[in-house]
């Protein structure tokens, strides 16, 4: 890659394509673990892949962990559709927990799903400790539609979206569908908090969980980033924690608005008094940006 030429990030679904780039030094030493989104992932040279060398470009010497999750690239892209979210979220978490390089804490980024996913880390694994959390188009309140599917997924979208519609919370598509762990229905609010396993969990929707609270509001940051163009997720807002009003699917509201913020369920309003939470947005459609802007916006909180 010549570092002097112009660098762009393109979405491939939960995927990033790197086109070409630069270099921008910053001294640190906190290292690095991402998690990649749907139809992605860890070592992808066209996205993961690409992500990590570049921050390695960026920052030098940092350590950069992109997860599998699994034995082998195929088997971590399929666990991203199929693989229950709780068991992955166990597995990164033993992984991160061995790993000697990150004794002293690190930073995270998640893309698209990793980043929700990357949240349970923080709440359920406090060892070692996560000081920032980057969310790049992640689904903090969870999807109500599934838009567009990604690229070479296509296939297998449009089988999630019939067993979705089919009957989201019912054991069998709960347990075998990753999607479906996040699927967020404002129409039928009890059926979700009752039979969702993992966002309603996370989201504190049953009971407050006095260590999941404890454990997001040791983050130094948690940053939340919003494609303004996007044509993936569903309702967008859920990428800055908001979501639709209860009992409808028409109206939005923002996360300060909700019963999440409101009852503090998470500490979210407790970290937003901190000056803990950032709100990010950028023009493109889902996980698209310049390295311009990752410079700019995202590479600062990587320290």
């Amino acid at each position: 890659m010549g570092l002097s030429a112009a660098f762009r990030l393109v979405a491939v679904s939960g995927c990033l394509l790197l086109l070409c780039g630069s270099s921008w030094g910053i001294n640190a030493t906190v290292p690095l673990v991402i998690w990649h989104g749907m139809g992605d992932s860890c070592c992808n040279p066209l996205s993961m892949g690409a992500m990590k060398k570049m921050v390695e470009e960026e920052v030098p010497g940092i350590y950069v962990l992109s997860l599998m999750i699994g034995k082998s690239v195929i088997q971590d892209t399929e666990n991203g559709f199929f693989m229950d979210v709780n068991a992955q979220v166990s597995f990164a978490c033993d992984q991160l927990a061995k790993d000697p390089k990150l004794k002293g804490g690190y930073n995270a980024m998640g893309f698209s799903q990793g980043s929700q996913f990357l949240r349970a880390l923080v709440q359920r694994c406090p060892d070692p400790p996560m000081k920032n959390l980057i969310s790049v188009g992640g689904q903090h309140q969870g999807v109500f539609g599934l838009p567009r599917c990604p690229g070479e997924s296509s296939h297998i979208c449009d089988w999630i979206r019939k067993m979705l519609n089919s009957g989201a919370y019912t054991d069998i598509v709960q347990k075998h569908l990753v999607q479906a762990q996040y699927w967020h229905d404002p129409l039928n609010d009890d059926l979700y908090k009752k039979h969702s396993l993992f966002l309603a969990d996370i989201n504190q929707e049953r009971v407050v969980n006095e260590t999941y609270k404890k454990n997001l509001m040791s983050l130094n940051k948690f940053v939340m980033v919003k494609f303004l163009q996007d044509t993936m997720v569903d309702p967008v807002d859920s990428e800055w924690f908001g979501f639709y009003k209860p009992g409808q699917d028409k109206e939005l509201e923002t996360l300060q608005e909700s019963a999440i913020y409101k009852e503090d369920r998470l500490g979210l309003a407790q970290m937003d008094s901190a000056g803990k939470l950032v709100f990010l947005a950028t023009d493109g459609d889902h996980l698209q940006f310049t390295r311009e802007w990752f410079n700019e916006n995202l590479l600062p909180y990587l320290h």
